[in-house]
């Protein structure tokens, strides 16, 4: 066993529609730009690729719980997402194959003080401290992809 100086934080997880087992969050992983109108509204051009950015895994917040106003901001946004959980690794996927690394989806939010995200922008600086905050990733339980309904 480990020897911490300090204890550990518990590993971040996702509940599980109608389960007591959980899903092991490791990262979360975002699209910025992915959607033509947000981009344009942000000062951006629609037909520009879209690029990912990070959350750390313990920024997830439970379906439910109450969330406090973060601090440093006065310009809190959010906007809903379609969340995938990954339960297969891999690399260079295909297309036709990335299916089968889906364990589940959900539907989760995404909060941004967008006040530092665009200052620290401005600056031509990571805008983590506007996106990668406590509480910034509440998310509803995982349905099993077998669950989910098909097109």
């Amino acid at each position: 066993m480990t020897d911490y100086i300090i204890p550990p934080h518990s590993r971040a997880s996702a509940a599980v529609i109608s389960s007591d087992q959980r899903f092991p969050v490791r990262r979360i992983f975002c699209v910025g730009r992915n959607y033509g109108a947000h981009a344009r509204e942000m000062g951006f051009s629609d037909k520009e690729p879209p690029f990912f950015f990070t959350k750390p895994a313990d920024a997830l917040v439970e379906s439910g719980s109450t969330i406090p106003y973060p601090p440093l901001t006065e310009d809190l946004h959010h906007e809903i997402e379609l969340v995938l959980a990954v339960g297969k690794s891999g690399a260079n996927i295909a297309a036709e194959d990335a299916i089968a690394h889906i364990w589940g989806a959900g539907v989760g939010i995404d909060f941004t003080r967008r006040d530092l995200q665009i200052a620290h922008r401005e600056k031509g600086r990571p805008w983590d401290w506007g996106k990668a905050f406590d509480n910034s990733a509440p998310l509803s339980p995982i349905i099993p992809r077998e669950n989910l309904p098909q097109a």
